[in-house]
């Protein structure tokens, strides 16, 4: 006798199992009206999520105006606030005095900055090899004291002094390498790779042997605009370098470099390419 596998919830395997039973008791009722309340359940959910998706979707698209419409009161209760203007600062009362930094825990000396000069115009000598065994180099002399506390949250330097060297550019800085605005040659790169093309003379040496490469040339653009202390980085020889040197100094006065709205010395570095056409 065959019986089906594919169903044990069938028909005929619901038979099988309540065969010579009373069928009125309530199993067999259930799973013979099994499939059925299963899917009334499921057309019922179903139309219930149907149902709560349609009120949004109908009110959004036939209805835009409902939401800016339902919050209009709320806008009408919104109010400003005039903010009252700072008190007026009283020039008779003085400023408190900075407090003083605590006194370092070993002993400082200062070590003056290192500026090329001749033997007869040195004004300040550093510090001996056995000064430095009992102090540390800084910016200026302090007596140390051991029992001091320590602190590693001060700041160093002198702040109000190094913003007015670096506000004002005074003659005794040294040259800036990266500004906020670079130096420019009056029309841009593209300006000065046709002065150069235009007034680069070939040292006739270099041309019969057939020198190509790169020079690369250093030099400082003064706050006027003007080159200075100009040097050959990379020659190629055979007068290469000397005539590049000769074409920054007869260049024009350049743009100067700007750091805090202030023109300031730079150090520019550029590459002149040597080619001789076939």
């Amino acid at each position: 006798m065959w019986y089906p596998k594919q169903d044990i919830f069938s028909q005929h395997w619901l038979d099988i199992v309540f065969a010579g039973r009373n069928k009125q008791y309530g199993a067999y009722v259930l799973r013979r009206n099994a499939a059925k309340h299963a899917n009334l359940a499921l057309f019922i959910a179903s139309t219930a999520f149907v149902a709560s998706l349609l009120p949004p979707l109908i009110k959004s698209r036939y209805f835009p105006d409902g939401t800016s419409q339902a919050l209009s009161p709320l806008k009408e209760k919104v109010t400003t606030m005039d903010l009252l203007p700072p008190p007026p600062i009283n020039p008779t009362v003085p400023e408190p005095p900075a407090a003083a930094p605590p006194a370092p825990r070993t002993k400082q000396v200062r070590m003056p900055p290192p500026v090329v000069v001749k033997a007869d115009q040195v004004t300040e000598e550093p510090p001996s090899v056995a000064t430095l065994k009992l102090a540390t180099p800084g910016p200026q002399t302090l007596e140390g004291d051991p029992k001091a506390a320590i602190h590693i949250d001060l700041p160093v330097g002198d702040g109000k002094g190094d913003a007015q060297v670096t506000e004002a550019g005074t003659d005794s800085d040294l040259p800036f390498t990266s500004v906020e605005i670079p130096p420019l040659f009056p029309g841009g790169m593209d300006a000065f790779l046709a002065y150069v093309q235009k007034n680069y003379r070939y040292p006739p040496q270099a041309m019969e042997i057939g020198i190509n490469g790169q020079v690369i040339l250093q030099f400082v653009v003064e706050r006027d605009g003007s080159l200075t202390d100009i040097r050959v980085l990379r020659d190629l020889g055979f007068g290469t370098g000397e005539e590049a040197m000769r074409l920054l100094k007869a260049s024009p006065k350049w743009s100067p470099g700007v750091q805090n709205g202030r023109p300031v010395r730079v150090t520019y570095q550029l590459s002149i390419g040597l080619a001789i056409s076939p």
